[in-house]
């Protein structure tokens, strides 16, 4: 029987305060007026799963939040989009962390309480589930310590099951870049650093060289760039892709939406370079509207895009 799913992510998922005012953060009595607030779907894994179902995958969502106003509001975002949310555990006795950012004359400031971040366990996980799906993603890696331990078994068991895997390490909250993290990618097929992260976790400041070093892992190596566009390194191959002209509105989640282009493309059976160019589009017009999901493209809107710079 085919699996009902093509994507199961595991990660994280959290409201998101967007605060946009021409106003700097500062600690004194005032009160002062933002121009516009909004409470948006946010978390690496919950932007990525959201970005895979916009672009038509099937997706499955496993997590744990509190059973409060927040965590609802991500379930219900999830189905809204149409994402199976049995996998996600509600705590009655934990409460879902939240992220205010707050931007304002062209910088950014993230405040965030991780709430649940670290409490999703493989015992969490459905073993129904996770035989379920073509592709585990596994989202924010060192922000998942009570889910590191228990990876190895799980992408065994994912691989045995025949379902490809992916990592997305986002950023290290306590900058020590380990965690096992290397000896995992061994049973990794793609892994999606974004420059700074992959120079990080190297030790190499060269991110041509950063790259090639944890492609000799033996995974696929996907690098988002800041500034737009990405690389992608397989054994010797080495593809390109340039950022698709766009205007920006905000770049929250653009690298989750990267993930999720990559992998539409990837279980679809396409080329790399050709799955590096849709994470690229997929990651740029993202940023057209405020948080991480409002502008995910459909898969005509990608490709259509990618025609329009061809």
């Amino acid at each position: 029987m085919a699996p009902r799913f093509d994507l199961l992510v595991l990660g994280d998922a959290n409201p998101d305060l967007m605060v946009r005012g021409d106003i700097p953060p500062e600690f004194d009595k005032a009160e002062r007026l933002v121009d516009r607030a909004d409470l948006v779907i946010g978390g690496s894994g919950a932007i990525a799963a959201c970005g895979a179902a916009r672009l038509g995958l099937r997706v499955a969502f496993a997590g744990v939040m509190g059973d409060d106003v927040l965590g609802r509001f991500v379930r219900d975002s999830l189905v809204e989009r149409e994402i199976d949310t049995t996998g996600l555990l509600l705590d009655p006795d934990r409460s879902t962390g939240l992220s205010i950012v707050l931007s304002g004359r062209g910088e950014r400031t993230v405040l965030r309480a991780p709430g649940t971040m670290s409490d999703l366990r493989a015992d969490v996980v459905d073993p129904g589930l996770l035989g379920d799906a073509r592709h585990l993603h596994v989202s924010s890696y060192y922000a998942q310590t009570g889910l590191r331990p228990d990876l190895p078994e799980l992408f065994r068991d994912a691989r045995s099951g025949r379902a490809s895997t992916s990592i997305d390490p986002n950023w290290d909250p306590g900058e020590e870049w380990n965690g096992d993290l290397l000896t995992l990618l061994s049973t990794t097929d793609c892994f999606f650093p974004n420059s700074a992260e992959a120079r990080a976790i190297t030790g190499v400041d060269d991110i041509d060289v950063a790259a090639l070093a944890l492609a000799e892992r033996g995974t696929v190596v996907a690098v988002k760039f800041g500034q737009g566009g990405g690389l992608v390194v397989w054994g010797d191959e080495v593809v390109r892709s340039e950022s698709i002209p766009t205007d920006v509105v905000d770049t929250t989640g653009a690298g989750a939406s990267f993930d999720a282009g990559f992998l539409a493309g990837r279980l679809a059976g396409w080329p790399l370079g050709r799955c590096l160019q849709l994470a690229v589009a997929c990651g740029s017009l993202s940023a057209r509207a405020v948080g991480g999901t409002a502008a995910q493209p459909t898969m005509e809107e990608a490709l259509v895009a990618l025609e329009a710079v061809a």
